[in-house]
């Protein structure tokens, strides 16, 4: 596909003067006169401009040149780097058009292996980004950050209130799992709580999260897609949200969750949404996003391939339980610590009786020792049902 015909350069006034060496612009490959060659990258930057998705739009369209200006002065890391920025994704007539341009765009990344990173405009937009796995035949995780769940049924109010029912109802149905993290219940309806139990999906509040940040990145670990709104980060550290609240993420966590996400070698895309340039002061959001995109490409430049259970650098670790399951196997990586559970298919589910292998933490593991099952197990097998 030529995917020069679904987006404009990026404006010369977004990197002019920067003359740093060191910068991670002079590494980049970017949209300017000439279209970049973009088939041999690891991670693609696409700039969203759509501002229909929300009722308040005041000016979130130039959010992603206000990212950028921000990411390209900051200092690469000690590796080369392999990155193009495609520049800004060109609205369709209508906001679904908008979705499948963007669909396309991801799904011709994918199939190159590319990890796309969205940046700009309204969480509806995560709706085109679920849209492209949809041609691959295989069940997906999503993982969300976001302090509202956005389940309304309708998009009466704003399709960014709106595309997590869609992601969740849309047919054909491909989603194998849905967690939610850094929930502020204060925002939200129990009724869209509840939805998400009766889909054994996952629910993290946000004082959990603050709790105990490590236990996210397995929920990371797992996802296929990650999408980050920024209403979920305390309105202190990003303020160029309208509806941030002083009760989020910090900064810091923010980009420990980014970092978490470039690790993840079965993650795939990420977006970042929501960041309204008008409500932010001095650019201190847009500075955020920026350290959290510096954060997922280290990330990703320091992943390994970690899913040879049976290699020796895996060590194994057999739980035996009171009743059902009799036991439970866990995997620990011997470089990396993480750790991975088994999760037998329910028994006449799956002739070949094929096991799901899941990453979880240390805590569960230590759960099960305690001979108790732990909620992932739990909400896998329900899932697998």
């Amino acid at each position: 596909m030529e995917l020069k015909i679904f987006f404009d350069a990026i404006d010369e006034s977004v990197y002019e003067l920067i003359t740093d060496p060191n910068s991670i612009f002079n590494q980049l490959r970017i949209y300017t006169d000439k279209f970049p060659d973009w088939k041999s990258a690891d991670l693609a930057i696409i700039g969203l401009k759509e501002d229909r998705g929300n009722i308040y739009t005041s000016g979130i369209e130039r959010g992603a040149d206000a990212i950028r200006s921000k990411l390209y002065k900051l200092k690469k890391g000690n590796h080369s780097i392999r990155i193009v920025d495609l520049g800004n994704l060109r609205n369709g007539i209508k906001i679904d058009d908008t979705y499948m341009r963007l669909r396309e765009v991801v799904e011709s990344l994918l199939e190159y292996n590319i990890i796309p990173i969205i940046i700009g405009t309204t969480h509806d937009l995560d709706f085109g980004q679920f849209l492209a796995y949809e041609k691959f035949d295989k069940l997906i995780s999503v993982a969300n950050i976001d302090a509202v769940l956005d389940l309304e049924s309708t998009s009466h109010h704003g399709h960014n209130k709106h595309h997590t029912h869609q992601i969740l109802m849309h047919e054909p149905n491909f989603l194998f799992n849905f967690a939610n993290i850094g929930f502020q219940s204060f925002l939200n309806d129990y009724e869209n709580v509840d939805v998400l139990e009766k889909l054994n999906f996952e629910n993290h509040r946000i004082g959990t999260v603050r709790k105990s940040i490590e236990e996210m990145e397995p929920v990371i670990r797992q996802a296929d897609m990650l999408t980050f709104d920024i209403t979920a980060i305390r309105i202190s550290d990003a303020p160029g949200n309208p509806n941030a609240t002083p009760f989020g993420l910090t900064g810091e966590e923010a980009c420990q969750l980014a970092w978490y996400a470039g690790m993840s070698s079965k993650l795939s895309s990420i977006g970042i949404y929501e960041y309204y340039p008008e409500d932010d002061i001095k650019g201190q959001t847009a500075g955020v996003i920026a350290t959290m995109i510096w954060y997922f490409i280290e990330g990703f430049y320091n992943r390994k391939s970690d899913t040879n259970f049976k290699g020796n650098g895996f060590s194994k670790f057999v739980v035996t339980m009171k009743n059902n399951p009799s036991k439970i196997v866990f995997y620990k990586n011997k470089i990396s610590e993480m750790w991975w559970m088994e999760v037998p298919y329910p028994s006449g589910k799956d002739k070949f009786q094929r096991v799901s292998i899941l990453p979880c933490s240390y805590a569960d593991y230590e759960l099960a020792t305690k001979g108790e099952l732990p909620n992932r197990w739990i909400s896998t097998h329900a899932k697998l049902i």
